[in-house]
């Protein structure tokens, strides 16, 4: 600057305050271009949620990788808790069982009607009880053997002084026949009434410990995500499912078997009905068999 202009006391005093003005702005300007003090805080925070979220990753994917990615009925089987696997077994074994007794049933019913069905109707053609006898032979099955129990009363009476109480006799003798034929064809239903009634409840017991267990497994892993709580709760339902394979097929075997047995039951009192016919008809032309004793009592008499 000119020696002039440094000793002009207006011109000292101007260029004073624009070296003050100059010194604050750069002043302010280093102010502005430095950080506050609470950022490294901040982004110090900012890292350490960087690094949750990539800790909390690889935990949803061990999660993920844990879930059962099979969902087809045996592979939601295999990985069911031991109590809903037990559940399921029990219940395979009881349709198993259900279907046996059916196949069996089945053939025993239509070999019996069919047996039945044929004594029917030589009973009907036959004149006499012992025509009927001759004719059932030793063939096995029930009608014969009410021919059979029938004709022994016969003989067994023989002696007997009256012929009034045969006939109850002989009846007594064909209704317990009848009672263990029809307790015969029986056997085996029970079974079913038992699986067709406890069978969805015995699933519906798995589907309550599956769901239970899916729900401890959704407060272990601490989340409700769907493809956490789905496999779980398939499995669970899986179980009822089972039951209802089991209990269904049961019950419609039981009614129908219960059917069978009961027209087989009125084939037998059929049956019993036309024995019964026979007798009479033997007695009222008194040609049922006669003790020795009595036939000779009746010849000294008719001397």
């Amino acid at each position: 600057m000119p020696t002039s202009y440094r000793h002009h006391p207006v011109l000292a005093a101007v260029l004073a305050g624009a070296g003050t003005l100059m010194a604050g702005a750069a002043a302010h300007a280093q102010e502005a271009a430095t950080p506050p003090a609470t950022a490294p805080a901040v982004q110090g925070g900012g890292q350490a949620g960087v690094q949750g979220a990539a800790q909390s990753a690889p935990d949803a994917a061990a999660v993920l990788a844990s879930l059962p990615h099979d969902l087809s009925p045996w592979g939601m089987f295999v990985t069911a808790s031991p109590v809903v696997q037990a559940v399921m077994v029990g219940l395979a074994l009881a349709s198993v069982l259900t279907w046996t007794i059916a196949i069996a049933k089945a053939v025993e019913l239509s070999s019996a009607r069919r047996k039945a069905r044929a004594a029917l109707a030589m009973l009907e053609e036959a004149r006499s009880l012992s025509q009927a006898a001759e004719r059932v032979g030793f063939s096995q099955g029930t009608a014969a053997a009410l021919v059979r129990a029938v004709v022994a009363e016969t003989h067994l009476s023989a002696d007997a002084p009256s012929r009034d109480g045969l006939m109850d006799r002989a009846a007594s003798r064909l209704e317990r026949i009848e009672a263990a034929a029809g307790r015969r064809m029986a056997r085996g239903t029970g079974i079913l009434a038992t699986i067709g009634s406890t069978g969805p409840f015995i699933g519906l017991f798995g589907t309550v410990w599956g769901i239970m267990t899916s729900f401890i497994g959704i407060s272990k892993a601490q989340t409700t995500n769907l493809a956490v709580v789905a496999p779980g709760i398939a499995e669970a339902l899986l179980a009822t499912a089972i039951g209802l394979v089991a209990a269904i097929p049961a019950v419609v075997v039981y009614n129908a078997c219960t059917r069978a047995i009961g027209g087989h039951k009125a084939q037998l009192t059929d049956a019993s009905a036309a024995v019964l016919r026979l007798l009479s008809r033997d007695i009222d032309r008194h040609a049922l068999p006669r003790s020795h004793g009595a036939q000779a009592h009746g010849k000294s008499a008719a001397e």
